[in-house]
């Protein structure tokens, strides 16, 4: 067995080290979800158009699309 790995080589931590490193990943990650989510929709319409291709593709001459719900038409102005 590789002495590496053993449950007694880790380093112990205090319970507030852990805190603070949860803290520190927490605040990367909702820093990148933030970063691609203003990233994503600033290109909504590349996005919208590619989603919706395949449906517009064989809806009818002179149709189009209809949203459901009063905030679905403002992601795709």
């Amino acid at each position: 067995m590789d002495q590496h790995n053993t449950p007694d080589s880790f380093e112990s931590q205090a319970l507030t080290e852990h805190l603070r490193e949860l803290r520190s990943c927490l605040i990367v990650s909702f820093v990148a979800v933030f970063a691609g989510f203003c990233l994503s929709y600033a290109f909504i319409k590349p996005i919208g158009s590619w989603f919706f291709k395949p449906l517009t593709e064989v809806l009818p001459e002179g149709t189009s699309l209809i949203f459901t719900s009063y905030q679905e038409g403002f992601f795709f102005i």
